[in-house]
């Protein structure tokens, strides 16, 4: 007589952590491509749909927007799927996104497919900071962050200028599909090397809600906001600053674009690996100095040679915190039991940040406060991010101490 057994899952495989970080290091690649390419692409869209350069950056404006907005939408979807599943959807949302960029016959169908992309990029990144988060040890835990999001620096390095080479020799179509390559190549490597992991849970989008009602959080992820806005601010408005000011030909830009990017890249890999040892040491250190070389930019942008150096220590500086913030926002959203929502819109804050930064050099220039006043301007939102990000250290030391003097009240009177 055969006794019937409820259905279980097979057992998930193993398989390296490595393997798992270097998959979600390359959707991070095709994120940051699609993302930061776009700014070399806007002349090609611009001129094959008889439109304005202003109007083709809309092809940007609303990427970032779709990325605020469909990072905490999708995410609320996604809770109810597996975690490899979850990342499968989202990565086809990514290349079907720009499949229809790249084939869109008019400009409203391309900007439907930047949409579409978008959808993807916040919760990709947010949920893949929470599994790379998972897969290695605590005390590597920032760590892994970083080396996913070396993907994004990557993409400023490699990515965007090999799409902006494709779209002069051949086309900006042809950029796109690239683009969109990338992201069948991340599929194929999220079936092969991301192991199965629990059943999606149900949605409980109470409590997630409740969580973005921390204080903690709610001050980091207003940290993330004002700390990349500080150097996006500045880099925004990289020409006019180094035309202007600095008095380098045009041709120069791609220099001082190529220094940025190569910052990013070691800023993200050192801020990883100094934060695991002091989370907030490096919050709060990298954010006076961001500010300290904001304002030495503004001061001095009419040398070369300081030009260079804080076109490179900006984004080192300002990177660095990127991994470090994303961790402590995860942290703070754990301790309230639902850390998914927030760890996905905290990737949307980041491009609000960017958005903000923009926006403001802009004004300061029409203000009429000279070609290098963004440096200024982004000086002042990154010194707003360093008192916030004291507040929070001031917090955690206070509830430190709190939790030890309940823990031992004889600490309470110990000198």
């Amino acid at each position: 007589m055969s006794v019937s057994r409820p259905h279980q899952d097979p057992p998930a495989r193993s398989y390296p952590p490595a393997l798992v970080l270097l998959t979600l290091a390359a959707g991070a690649f095709g994120i940051g491509t699609t993302e930061f390419a776009v700014s070399g692409l806007l002349p090609g869209i611009a001129a094959e749909f008889d439109v304005s350069f202003s109007t083709a950056g809309w092809a940007a404006t609303l990427y970032a927007l779709g990325v605020f907005v469909g990072a905490p939408l999708l995410i609320v979807v996604g809770r109810r799927f597996e975690q490899r599943r979850f990342l499968l959807v989202l990565m086809a949302l990514f290349v079907v996104g720009n499949l229809a960029t790249a084939l869109g016959s008019t400009f409203g169908l391309v900007l439907a497919g930047r949409v579409v992309t978008a959808l993807a990029h916040g919760a990709f990144l947010g949920t893949g900071s929470i599994l790379a988060s998972r897969v290695v040890p605590a005390h590597r835990r920032t760590r892994a962050i970083a080396f996913m999001f070396t993907g994004l620096t990557l993409a400023t390095l490699v990515g965007a200028p090999i799409a902006t080479w494709v779209s002069t020799t051949w086309s900006w179509r042809v950029s796109f599909l690239g683009i969109g390559a990338i992201g069948v190549v991340t599929l194929a490597c999220i079936l092969l090397c991301i192991p199965r992991g629990t059943a999606g849970e149900p949605l409980r989008l109470g409590a997630e809600l409740r969580a973005l009602r921390n204080p903690q959080l709610l001050l980091a992820m207003l940290v993330t906001i004002l700390g990349p806005a500080g150097f996006f601010t500045s880099i925004t408005y990289i020409a006019p600053i180094t035309l202007d000011v600095t008095g380098t030909p045009e041709s120069w830009i791609t220099l001082y674009l190529t220094v940025f990017g190569l910052g990013l890249f070691i800023g993200n890999i050192v801020g990883g690996r100094l934060a695991d040892i002091n989370l907030m040491g490096l919050l709060t250190g990298s954010l006076a100095m961001l500010t300290a070389v904001l304002l030495l930019f503004w001061l001095a942008a009419g040398s070369v040679v300081v030009t260079l150096v804080a076109v490179f220590l900006m984004a080192a500086t300002g990177f660095a915190t990127v991994s470090p913030i994303q961790r402590l926002v995860m942290e703070r959203a754990e301790r309230a039991g639902a850390p998914n929502l927030a760890a996905s819109m905290n990737i949307g804050m980041f491009n609000l940040g960017n958005a903000i930064g923009a926006w403001l050099g802009g004004v300061v220039i029409d203000a009429g406060l000279g070609s290098a006043s963004p440096n200024l301007a982004g000086a002042a939102l990154a010194g707003a991010a360093l008192v916030v990000a004291l507040l929070i250290a001031r917090r955690a030391r206070n509830d430190s101490a709190r939790d030890i003097t309940h823990d031992d009240p004889a600490a309470a009177t110990t000198v």
